[in-house]
């Protein structure tokens, strides 16, 4: 398996793991295992890879197997729930550090194939992005869907972030999550 930063090349691939667990296309049964609910399109992961080289992949066997999103809250703010969680980062702190839109940034979605779900994937792809974004921001911010305990649990018990809010937007209830990425 190879872990590397995404090219061009690698949209359609990525595209079509993102559709098999996509809130409006997952299989109801395969819910309960966690999803992704924002919706991309070639152009959006054409402008996440050549503006911010913020999609992470994980390879296998020519697929790619797993995905990771990060970019600046910038790039992020097309999009309404994005820009309602950077309009709130200014009164925030974070283990002393005052949080802004430019020195985090928004981790996520990240979507793993269910066959590699429970390995070590998770914290190798996450480690891999956090990395990758060292060289940019301080601190690291994403939010979960309180009916996604799935994910909550990897990111809160499993790869150790913190809760820094909770958070209501277009009728869900959200986990906002935050770790630092450097010191």
């Amino acid at each position: 398996m190879q872990l590397k930063v995404a090219t061009l090349e690698d949209i359609d691939s990525t595209l079509n793991l993102h559709a098999k667990y996509q809130v409006d296309t997952i299989k109801e049964e395969d819910k309960k295992d966690g999803f992704v609910t924002t919706p991309f399109t070639k152009d959006e992961l054409k402008d996440l890879i050549e503006q911010e080289k913020g999609l992470f992949i994980a390879v296998d066997s020519g697929k790619v197997v797993a995905y990771v999103m990060s970019a600046s809250w910038e790039f992020w703010s097309r999009w309404a729930m994005f820009a309602f969680m950077a309009k709130n980062l200014d009164c925030k702190s974070y283990r002393g550090i005052d949080i802004t839109s430019k020195n985090s940034y928004q981790y996520g979605p990240i979507c793993i194939d269910k066959a590699y779900r429970g390995t070590k994937l998770l914290p190798e792809i996450f480690n891999f992005a956090k990395k990758n974004m060292t060289n940019r921001f301080d601190i690291l911010i994403t939010f979960v869907n309180k009916i996604n305990p799935r994910s909550f649990n990897a990111h809160h018990k499993k790869l150790g972030l913190d809760i820094l809010s909770e958070f209501e937007y277009n009728n869900n209830k959200y986990w906002e999550l935050v770790t630092k990425i450097r010191n």
